[in-house]
């Protein structure tokens, strides 16, 4: 691995010739091997960084002081579309090319990003055509969705490879609360006609204290994907993370993180705080909880920086832009919902035959 200069924080620039005829290996999805994209020679993957270095947590207060060691800050080439917002890595040597997320072309610029370099990955499990084939049968199981649409994207354009940035994050709390605790009784009131029976609550003060370890809150680091259809990629198996290394990025893209730190630990807090007033609730008791007051002390805030493989196909069909996700790992898709205006017409037509049709048969039968 060479450095385009000889500082701390120079982009690295990541090349795997084929040991046989000297072309550009890509990683092997599914496999521990690199195969050469010309003679399909395949090369086992590079030694690994130590497992418990790599995989170990972060010190989120030394992260936000900027004082994190040099060796965990890298320095990368990367482009931003105008189109969508996207800011993605590209190896040097590329000068044009396409967004993955949004189809848009773009022209590679040679800006320099510094960023927290990533400690994990998991590497691509499915290969694109495993990808593209899952990407089909989900399209296929679409009520209303456009005829045009579904024979375009099985037309054999490529899904990209990209390895999207999440944060996950470790801390210890302790939590002191004040509130009531609810006790339902049956209370009957009134006399004849009007006897009825009541649930009323006694409510009683209470207080105490619980205490939670979180581990690997996961927070999505992109502002490109959509939100709600990267949640519903998940589970990942964060179990099977490797030591990040850029053999397994060769052939793929990666994305630069846009929700800083700073920004992914408050939205890990807001899980952090859900969690823990259920822990309260149930620590409360009773039949129902009322909670008025809570403070929570937060210590050893740690975190990682992962990449989490997502294949994407980015499609403008009839002038409208398309984008579909599939978990890399798992081949769960989510993605636009396309309809199909006709379809719906139709089915609306028919719907409303079938109704006169049912309704004049049961007129003919009271006739008889």
């Amino acid at each position: 691995m060479a450095k385009a200069q000889d500082t701390p924080h120079a982009a690295e620039m990541h090349e795997f010739p084929c040991d046989s005829c000297g072309s550009n290996l890509n990683y092997a999805p599914g496999t521990d091997a690199m195969r050469c994209t010309h003679c399909g020679a395949e090369q086992p993957l590079p030694d690994s960084p130590d497992y418990v270095e790599a995989l170990s947590e972060r010190d989120y207060r030394a992260a936000i002081a900027d004082q994190l060691a040099t060796e965990e800050m890298e320095e990368t080439r990367v482009v931003s579309c105008s189109s969508c917002g996207a800011q993605v890595d590209f190896q040097d040597g590329e000068h044009a090319d396409e967004c993955p997320f949004c189809a848009s072309p773009i022209v590679i610029g040679t800006g320099l990003n510094r960023h927290i370099k990533p400690s994990a990955l998991l590497p691509f499990a499915l290969a694109e055509r495993e990808a593209h084939q899952a990407m089909d049968r989900w399209l296929g199981s679409l009520w209303f969705a456009p005829n045009g649409l579904q024979q375009y994207a099985k037309k054999g354009r490529k899904l990209q490879g990209v390895y999207v940035p999440f944060w996950t994050f470790d801390a210890a709390t302790r939590t002191a609360y004040q509130g009531m605790r609810g006790i339902e009784h049956q209370v009957t009131t009134g006399s004849g006609k009007n006897r009825r029976t009541e649930t009323r609550v006694r409510w009683n003060a209470v207080k105490g204290r619980v205490a939670r370890m979180f581990d690997d809150i996961l927070i999505l680091g992109s502002r490109t994907l959509p939100k709600r259809h990267t949640d519903a990629l998940a589970p990942w198996d964060l179990s099977a993370l490797e030591p990040y290394q850029p053999s397994y990025l060769a052939g793929f893209r990666s994305e630069v993180y846009q929700v800083e730190i700073t920004d992914g630990y408050q939205e890990a807090r807001q899980i952090m705080d859900h969690i823990i007033r259920d822990d309260i609730r149930r620590d409360i008791g009773g039949d129902r909880q009322r909670i008025t007051d809570t403070r929570t002390e937060v210590r050893d805030v740690r975190f990682k920086h992962v990449l989490l493989p997502v294949w994407i196909a980015a499609y403008r069909y009839r002038g409208k832009p398309y984008q579909f996700v599939v978990n890399g790992r798992t081949g769960r898709v989510q993605g636009d919902r396309p309809w199909s205006l006709w379809k719906i017409a139709f089915a609306a037509l028919l719907a409303v035959l079938l109704a006169a049709a049912i309704s004049y048969g049961i007129v003919l039968m009271e006739n008889v």
